[in-house]
């Protein structure tokens, strides 16, 4: 974050890209602007009203700002603030945008990426009124969350000839997406072998950012520019009370933290993320973080927003509003008041009427309630039917082998003790599982995914059958699902010692042996998939947090959520482009076209793992670092292997080891390729890395093994 504090030119000389946003409030607005006795209440133009404060003493915890003569910081002179807003609760803020430009050759000669985080525990979140835009031509762009995810990303796409349209943000030239709920923190992510310009002439720099959506104009002549050096763009962030208590009922518990301070104020939880809000009473109006802060308002001075025609009486937080003496009616309309007398027989009329409606909304609420019992049962058969339910159903009773039971939703809510967040084994960009013991006491791990697309539900079914039928001792076996809500519920096998990430980044030693014993059980498991099911399946996902460890600490390949049966004819299968960031074939990334050599890129960035003990991507290292498939490629053609290994092996393996290590590099050299045609397939490592395990037993074998290794890397 330090970076951003540099001196860089505001979001207005950006490529016309983002229109001038108007901070200024109107004098209405100032007037109910309120702090702390003895604190600032303005930075320059910008009102500071509490809980936010200048100064020791001025703010609520966590809401401390610093002003700078006329311009105002959070966090630590760290963001630029534009303006402060209590009710909707939202900071703007400036933020630093991305960038890198290339040479005549095509290569990146320059780079900024900056990042931002509040912290998980910080009032601030971004919020979902900004867009993640990129600019440029053949540009893949993104930002991940903590934990290495992709938290949004597009990719634009250009040639010289291409036709850019001022303000057609769809991927030609610019392109956006969304930001999802409660995100903290923003990490740009791009990568060097894809952002290469192919038209560098026409298009000689990309650009990424995150931007209030109210605020960003797409130009064409944007595509063509040049400009190197820091650029910002205005960011909208939600804030709320995030501590010390997340919700309202928590809150209320300690009068002396609780942050609704006003007796006319009350509380209401925030939609984005966790944490609570105040708000100023029905009938008041001013600051509801301050003792005394929101005030009575006089409803008979306020005709347009309250209006009477009648008699108006001001109470505390209300008014009445009655027609005179010797008039009736409805005295808010204009004209609505009239005499008693002429109303006597409708009034009668009326009253005889509202009985009898009374009676009918009685025997309605009745029906009501029937009809939505009635729609509810009828909803989750719909799902059941919508989700393949019936063939399914057919499918097991015709194969009675197939072990493989359809649950109801009551059932998994009772295993799981209502999906108790205490139950919870792990969570990715494709659900959440849990942990269960069904009735007849047997321990499950049950995936509540987070979506499923339409043409994916077509096939669910079918898909379903066949990964019943998945049999191998180094897969989960799949024990059922449940089909009567809207995205299918799964229940695996419950495998007990957590996954091979968490074991390789324990600081537990590991031998060389039980790291080749793990890689060759998941090499068996996906070769298993690829070659011996029927028909072929694409894992779609691999990486070291999906396989798991059993009683024995042998591997199981697990989570299928991105998986695809692979096609029968030579058509590639094209999908959407998911998985997780260090794991995904550079391929696939560009074409969207997914085939079984994609697993074995991906589990070639798993054997390095098992071999350096390092992160696929990690952020905590030097930037030229980040990427261990990058570190690795550079170690192998410098010939400094031994940089990059687990010193741990190198010092416990023996001399023995050093072969070991090498051809176990060769081999994830091999899967690493960047053209799919160059690398092996599963099946053709699975027996090296079986045969590797066999030379630990016999060293006879050395000579065979370094002829399969020369046949390899000629691929």
């Amino acid at each position: 974050m330090a970076e951003t504090k540099q001196s860089v030119p505001s979001y207005y000389s950006f490529l016309h890209v983002i229109v001038i946003a108007t901070v200024a409030t109107t004098a209405a607005a100032a007037s109910n602007v309120t702090t702390l006795p003895g604190c600032p209440a303005n930075c320059g133009d910008i009102a500071v009203p509490y809980p936010f404060g200048i100064g020791a003493g001025c703010a609520l915890e966590s809401f401390q700002l610093t002003c700078n003569g006329t311009r105002l910081f959070l966090l630590d002179d760290d963001y630029e603030i534009e303006s402060i807003s209590l009710d909707p609760p939202e900071i703007t803020i400036q933020l630093n945008g991305s960038w890198q430009c290339y040479n005549a050759t095509g290569y990146v000669v320059d780079q900024k990426a900056p990042y931002f985080s509040t912290g998980s525990g910080n009032p601030y979140r971004l919020s979902t009124r900004n867009t993640f835009a990129a600019v440029g031509c053949n540009t893949f762009a993104a930002f991940v969350d903590p934990e290495g995810y992709y938290a949004s990303g597009c990719v634009s796409l250009c040639r010289r000839e291409s036709v850019v349209v001022d303000g057609a943000c769809y991927g030609v030239g610019c392109c956006r997406s969304p930001v999802p709920k409660d995100v903290w923190y923003y990490e740009p992510y791009s990568d060097d072998r894809f952002n290469k310009s192919l038209v560098v002439d026409f298009s000689p720099c990309s650009y990424w950012f995150l931007i209030d959506d109210d605020k960003f104009q797409f130009r064409a002549a944007d595509v063509r520019r040049s400009d190197r050096g820091g650029f910002t763009t205005p960011v909208a962030l939600d804030w709320a009370v995030r501590t010390p208590a997340a919700s309202c009922e928590a809150a209320r518990r300690n009068a002396s933290t609780y942050a609704c301070r006003s007796h006319n104020s009350e509380c209401y939880e925030t939609t984005n993320g966790e944490g609570y809000l105040c708000n100023c009473s029905t009938g008041y109006r001013g600051n509801p973080y301050l003792a005394g802060g929101c005030q009575d308002i006089n409803e008979c001075d306020l005709k347009e927003e309250f209006p009477c025609h009648g008699l108006c009486t001001n109470n505390n937080g209300s008014y009445a509003c009655s027609c005179p003496s010797g008039q009736e009616g409805d005295p808010t309309r204009e004209g609505g008041c009239r005499s008693k007398d002429s109303f006597t027989v409708a009034l009668k009329v009326i009253t005889g009427a509202g009985v009898g409606v009374l009676f009918l909304l009685l025997l309605s609420l009745m029906a009501y309630l029937g009809s939505k019992r009635r729609r509810l049962i009828e909803t989750k058969r719909e799902f059941f039917e919508q989700n393949g339910g019936l063939l399914l159903q057919r499918s097991i009773s015709s194969k009675q082998s197939i072990g493989f039971r359809i649950f109801e939703e009551k059932d998994l809510e009772k295993a799981t003790n209502g999906f108790d967040a205490g139950g919870v084994l792990g969570s990715g960009g494709h659900g959440t599982v849990y942990k269960g013991v069904l009735d007849d006491r047997t321990e499950v791990a049950i995936k509540k995914s987070k979506m499923m697309d339409e043409g994916q539900r077509k096939e669910f079914a079918q898909e379903l059958i066949i990964l019943s039928q998945l049999n191998h001792k180094n897969v989960v076996k799949i024990l059922g699902c449940c089909l009567e809500v809207e995205v299918p519920m799964l229940v695996y096998e419950y495998v007990p010692n957590g996954t091979l990430y968490d074991f390789i980044h324990r600081n537990e030693a590991i031998s060389i042996d039980t790291r080749l014993k793990l890689a060759a059980e998941a090499a068996e498991a996906l070769a298993y998939l690829h070659s011996s099911a029927s028909p072929p399946i694409i894992h779609g996902d691999v990486k070291s947090a999906n396989v798991l460890l059993d009683w024995d600490f042998s591997a199981k390949v697990s989570d299928f959520g991105a998986s695809r049966l692979a096609p029968t004819d030579e058509v590639q299968l094209a999908t959407l482009v998911q998985g997780t960031c260090g794991y995904l074939d550079p391929e696939y990334m560009v074409t969207s076209q997914l085939t079984e050599k994609s697993d074995v890129y991906s589990f070639g960035v798993v054997l390095l793992e098992l071999l350096t003990r390092r992160k696929a991507l990690s952020f905590e290292r030097p930037e030229e670092e980040r990427c261990l498939t990058a570190c690795f490629e550079k170690a192998m053609q410098k010939g400094r292997l031994t940089e990059v290994v687990d010193e741990q092996v190198l010092v416990t393996g023996g001399r023995e080891a050093e072969y070991m290590i090498r051809d176990v590099a060769e081999l994830a050299r091999c899967c690493l390729r960047m053209t799919r045609e160059e690398r092996p397939a599963m099946r053709e490592v699975a027996e090296a890395l079986q045969r590797l395990r066999r030379w630990r037993e016999h060293t006879w074998m050395r000579h065979d093994l370094e002829e399969e290794a020369s046949l390899l890397g000629s691929n």
